[in-house]
């Protein structure tokens, strides 16, 4: 599959493409520079805050494979490629791990196909599917082939779920998700807060949804209730360059981390 076959929109900005180029990646268009340009005015440690959580990406998935023994990993909301990538560091750990990467994003699926290769002994997949139609990925070949849901999965809601304002509707997918998936398996979230710069994030959010991308700041305890039934696991709901630091995170200056983290387990 190539560009020329889908449309990708160029002339709206798009998240991944807005994310992507704040990271000082190549794959993205004008207006996205240009919405990238408006809201990093207005929110001017969001690049630092967005490293921050990718590295926190790498270490749960480091975390996960090392000290969970997870072998089994549902990546939704994937976004563009940028390396480390989830299954490169779930595979430098464990070979064997199988990666199922969701998005339906046109220029994701294009990128992902082409570079989310995988391990000989494992396994990486890729599902365009809709974050908000959780029967179409629990009912999907691609997670079927790439999953034995008889053991635990780990799901990584990583820097998705602040697209969706309504705290219900989030709760209730994650409730689905989790639904057939064996006790002791993971969920790993991570979304933005204000909590550790109210103004500045504030005025972030703003110039976001004035440039068509809605987005939405939760405090410590609506991002918490997304956890409920399940068994939140050390250090808790915290900045994500508090969650299990390694010395880049630990250097983060809290006032430029503005994403929640956390990991749970489904109990038995």
């Amino acid at each position: 599959m190539t560009d020329s076959k889908i449309d990708l929109k160029t002339d709206i900005p798009h998240s991944a493409r807005v994310y992507d180029y704040i990271l000082g990646g190549k794959d993205n268009y004008p207006a996205d520079r240009a919405a990238a340009g408006a809201i990093v005015a207005d929110w001017p440690n969001l690049p630092k805050s967005m490293r921050a959580n990718r590295n926190f990406m790498a270490r749960l998935a480091h975390h996960l494979a090392a000290e969970h023994g997870i072998r089994q990993f549902l990546d939704i909301g994937t976004g563009l490629p940028t390396s480390p990538n989830l299954h490169e560091v779930a595979q430098s750990v464990a070979p064997d791990a199988r990666i199922l990467y969701v998005d339906n994003d046109p220029i994701v699926l294009v990128h992902a196909r082409a570079l989310l290769t995988s391990t000989p002994e494992g396994r990486t997949s890729y599902l365009d599917a809709d974050f908000l139609d959780a029967d179409a990925i629990l009912g999907s070949a691609q997670l079927r082939d790439t999953f034995d849901l008889s053991r635990p999965v780990a799901v990584s809601l990583i820097a998705i779920v602040h697209f969706m304002p309504d705290d219900a509707e989030v709760q209730g997918i994650i409730d689905r998700l989790l639904e057939p998936l064996a006790p002791g398996s993971l969920l790993a979230v991570s979304a933005c807060t204000a909590d550790s710069a109210p103004e500045e994030v504030e005025a972030g959010v703003a110039a976001y949804n004035a440039n068509g991308i809605p987005i939405v700041a939760r405090d410590k305890e609506r991002f918490g209730g997304f956890f409920r039934g399940l068994e939140l696991l050390d250090p808790g709901v915290v900045l994500v360059n508090h969650w299990h630091p390694d010395e880049e995170a630990a250097a983060v200056d809290d006032a430029h981390v503005h994403m929640y983290g956390a990991l749970a387990r489904k109990p038995a």
